[in-house]
């Protein structure tokens, strides 16, 4: 019986490969947005689809950012600026799409574009803090969204959405990790929606990786424990605040540098004629956050904050 059942499963996992290596026709003609271009998985994910020959259309928040990335890329690349919480802007950049794809869609479209500051505990921010963050995150994730479906539908082709293990695993307090589950529940009932039109919704979750979210999380800290009241720095007490940017920096430290293992999942999910749904990027999303997120809440618990020290008035 084991054998057989080991057959199939060899035969299951060999047809999958050989479908995921199925490449898309005619990718040289294909147009893909990408937002969140000035750093990180954006600006590497810009270069590498351009390398390959798509026609690549990169949103950066600068005009800095947009320059250094034309100056490293062939002349097919085109950038724009975009601030993905201004709706203005959102249409702005939707009408320039629009006035280069013309009548071909666009074949995918890719929600990068995020921040992650402030991250602290919940009770030392504010809503305002909350609301900064989803506004990028979330909310103009919805609204590029909203914006460019009829042209990635006209193309008959991909929305990429990067949401993240913080989308599985509340690690932390702060909108980063509210935002990532929208994400994920945006990204699924969004699929669904839009298989009946041919088009895919892949997501990218990503472990930890070094990319500028996280190099800004640990002096956002900083800066957000210098404005806490003080009655609410006496609750926590210093030892808690110390041991909180130790896990920041520790997280920081372990982050993978190698930000290819995301990007081509991106580049998987964007050129393969059978793109999955979704994407663990990186060894640590593979073998720690997702066999985590599936324990008993007791569990969790336990490995993401058992070492955290008490606050200085807790029972």
């Amino acid at each position: 019986m084991w054998f057989y059942l080991a057959v199939l499963l060899g035969l299951y996992f060999l047809r999958r490969w050989y479908r995921e290596r199925q490449t898309v026709e005619n990718l040289r003609e294909k147009y893909v947005f990408i937002t969140g271009c000035d750093s990180g998985f954006g600006n590497k994910l810009a270069r590498q689809l351009d390398a390959l020959g798509l026609r690549v259309l990169a949103a950066c928040f600068t005009q800095e950012g947009a320059e250094e990335l034309e100056r490293l890329s062939s002349d097919r690349l085109k950038t724009t600026i975009l601030d993905v919480s201004s709706k203005e802007s959102v249409v702005a950049a939707t009408e320039w799409v629009k006035g280069i794809v013309r009548s071909k869609g666009l074949w995918g479209l890719v929600n990068n574009a995020g921040i992650g500051s402030p991250i602290a505990p919940t009770e030392w921010l504010t809503k305002d803090d909350f609301a900064n963050v989803i506004n990028v995150n979330m909310l103009g994730l919805v609204d590029v969204t909203l914006h460019m479906l009829p042209l990635v539908r006209a193309a008959r082709g991909r929305v990429v959405n990067v949401a993240s293990m913080a989308g599985r695993l509340a690690f932390f307090g702060g909108g980063y990790c509210p935002s990532k589950f929208a994400v994920e529940a945006f990204s699924d009932s969004l699929r669904r929606e839009l298989l009946p039109f041919g088009v895919q919704v892949s997501i990218i979750e990503p472990g930890a990786f070094a990319n500028p979210i996280a190099k800004k999380a640990e002096e956002s800290l900083k800066t957000t424990w210098n404005r806490v009241p003080s009655d609410i720095k006496e609750t926590y007490g210093q030892k808690y605040f110390e041991y909180y940017c130790k896990m920041l920096e520790g997280l920081t430290k372990v982050a993978s540098k190698d930000l290819y293992l995301v990007t081509d999942c991106m580049e998987h999910a964007l050129t393969s004629r059978y793109p999955r749904s979704r994407y663990a990027a990186g060894w640590d999303a593979k073998l720690f956050y997702i066999p985590l997120s599936y324990m008993p809440t007791l569990v969790i618990d336990c490995v993401l904050a058992g070492s955290a020290p008490k606050p200085a008035q807790a029972m």
